[in-house]
């Protein structure tokens, strides 16, 4: 019988990294299409892992005789976990975004430790790859995630999916049922038309209707929850985050903290307590969607993944930890302690250890291939770029693509790789260098948000003479302008080591100056350190200062008898200017000009 690899079959040539996500991992947006400036849908993903090595992957569509058998591989460790039934069609799929505009995202919780399955089949990484390739809608996705965890298993702990197509955007909760008890509980809801929502790490879905078409549901989400111990109320009261993600601190402060800042930036109008994004579990929680105040562009949610807090309670650029170029990262662990008491460092969406993320753009008044775009980066979202991957292209940029580079090796030919060159130099210099990055990166992605229009119509008269000789042309355009962005990208990252090698700062001509530290944290270095750093000098220095005061006051004082003698008016600012020099250079020369000079303007040769 004929066998096929999913995803990771890739694992034993290509290396595919992609580890167990640490708690607090992933943040995932989602906007609908009333929410929207244009009328498209969007979600957005940040795969976050110390150990992921981001890269674009990439699926074609293929058929399949009956009886065919497809191998299972755990995404986040390429462990084999068993067969499944193959479809009989598969769609191809770029990125997490299908030929049919589907897109998933997930972000993952844990949830309740006893309800992990070690005996299930299918992943959450596989299950979403899986729905990709044989759905074209997102209510098509959920079934077939469902309908696949009912059948082989669920092999991971709690997760939150976000499902869109062009029309429609879900959030979806789902965990396994424990050992013997193949299958999973879950929910999903739609986001409602003009609202958006997210996720980041912690279930997100609590009560919700038992009779809605726009709500679906395992039938027995509620009943395993009873037979468990978790909930004892009335069905309609039944909370899913409660019973199987009970919230506990870290939740809040570094999970849910991420979706308040979205929703503060998006509508800052409603006017959302920060209490429960502090930790305090005695406050209202978030609501699972808001109305945002204005219709957003792709440009806004791109924004909602570039974000350290800036401007709240929890801004990463303002404690200590920023050090003198108001750096809005901390290296891991994430907590720690002195003493007794345990410390936490802020989990911003932005974060160092990002191996890809996205925005998936779908527009329902495009033909599938053109109108959907998986806007993708590699490495941070503050400082990546995001370049347009449209979702029927047949290949992708060779600098992004499988294979190109590893966790393991680095190479100038991996995007990825030169991101991080970019990105961990900048760290040493950050309020400056970010500078330089955002212009570079504020070009190229204008750039493409500009011609948009352009191969949307280029696209759509090849697709009325063949819809192939549009893909072809998709591919071309999207694997050109992602090879262009990382060979621009080295080259700012040149020209950074040129700019600001050994912490000097060149200018425009070349010219090296020595900008030192920000003035805020010399006082603080000042301030820590009392009279350790203070410059003290010898007897000799002392009296050689002394004789220089005395010179520099006998010279000034005669420079003014000079001006009184010649009938030169001195007023009290030019008086203090010359008892106040202290240069004896500067008051000689002075004394010189007043030999000649009819006012102090001109012995000061201003």
């Amino acid at each position: 019988m004929k066998k096929t690899i999913l995803i990771l079959a890739l694992v034993a040539t290509l290396a595919l990294a992609l580890v167990e996500p640490a708690a607090w991992a992933c943040t995932n947006f989602l906007i609908t299409k009333g929410a929207s400036a244009d009328g498209s849908t969007m979600i957005t993903y940040a795969a976050d892992s110390h150990e992921l090595y981001g890269e674009l992957y990439y699926w074609p569509a293929r058929s399949y005789p009956p009886g065919t058998k497809l191998d299972i591989y755990e995404w986040d460790t390429g462990k084999y976990l068993g067969k499944i039934d193959q479809a009989a069609e598969t769609y191809s799929v770029v990125g997490l975004m299908n030929e049919h505009q589907v897109s998933i995202g997930e972000t993952t919780w844990g949830g309740r430790g006893e309800l992990y399955d070690p005996e299930a089949i299918v992943d959450y990484g596989s299950l979403m790859f899986l729905a990709l390739q044989r759905a074209k809608t997102a209510r098509e996705a959920i079934k077939v995630m469902a309908d696949l965890v009912a059948e082989y298993g669920y092999a991971s702990s709690g997760e939150t999916f976000s499902i869109s197509d062009a029309n429609e955007v879900w959030i979806m909760d789902l965990i396994g049922k424990g050992p013997g008890n193949k299958g999973a509980v879950w929910v999903a809801r739609k986001v409602p038309d003009g609202y958006i929502s997210g996720h980041a790490n912690a279930a997100r879905i609590r009560q919700f209707p038992l009779h809605d078409p726009n709500t679906l549901y395992s039938k027995d989400v509620i009943s395993f929850a009873r037979e468990k111990g978790y909930f004892d109320g009335k069905d309609s009261e039944f909370s899913f985050a409660d019973a199987y993600n009970p919230a506990d601190f870290g939740a809040l402060r570094f999970c849910d903290s991420r979706v308040w800042c979205m929703y503060n930036r998006a509508a800052p109008s409603i006017g959302i307590p920060i209490d429960w994004a502090m930790g305090n579990d005695k406050a209202e929680p978030l609501p699972l969607w808001i109305k945002p105040d204005r219709k957003l562009t792709v440009a806004d949610v791109k924004g909602f993944m570039r974000d350290h807090f800036e401007g709240t309670p929890l801004d990463m650029t303002k404690d200590v930890g920023a050090g003198p170029y108001d750096l809005p990262y901390r290296w891991r662990p994430l907590t720690w302690k002195v003493g007794d008491k345990e410390y936490l460092n802020e989990r911003a969406v932005s974060t160092q250890q990002t191996g890809f993320s996205f925005v998936a753009q779908a527009r329902s008044w495009m033909p599938d291939p053109i109108g959907g775009i998986f806007w993708f980066g590699v490495d941070d979202t503050y400082s990546t770029v995001y370049f347009p991957v449209y979702c029927g292209v047949t290949d992708v940029p060779k600098s992004y693509a499988v294979g190109t580079g590893s966790f393991e090796e680095f190479t100038w030919d991996s995007a990825w790789w030169v991101f991080n060159w970019v990105a961990n130099y900048a760290y040493s210099r950050y309020s400056e260098m970010i500078v330089d990055i955002q212009v570079v990166q504020g070009e190229l992605e204008h750039q493409f948000m500009s011609e948009v229009k352009e191969i949307d119509s280029a696209a759509l008269a090849l697709y009325k003479q063949s819809p192939r000789l549009a893909e072809d042309y998709l591919t071309a355009y999207t694997k050109k302008t992602g090879d262009d962005v990382v060979a621009r990208w080295r080259k700012l990252g040149e020209h950074l080591l040129y700019k600001y090698v050994d912490g000097n700062l060149k200018t425009e001509l070349g010219e090296v100056t020595h900008p030192g530290y920000p003035k805020s944290w010399y006082e603080k270095v000042a301030a820590a350190t009392g009279d350790q750093l203070v410059v003290s000098k010898t007897e000799a220095e002392k009296k050689a200062e002394e004789e220089a005061k005395a010179k520099a006051d006998e010279t000034a004082m005669s420079l003014l008898t000079f001006l009184e003698a010649r009938g030169i008016a001195v007023d009290a600012a030019a008086r203090d200017r010359i008892t106040r020099s202290g240069k004896t250079a500067d008051l000689e020369k002075w004394l010189v000009r007043a030999a000649t000079a009819k006012t102090t303007k001109e012995v000061f040769g201003d």
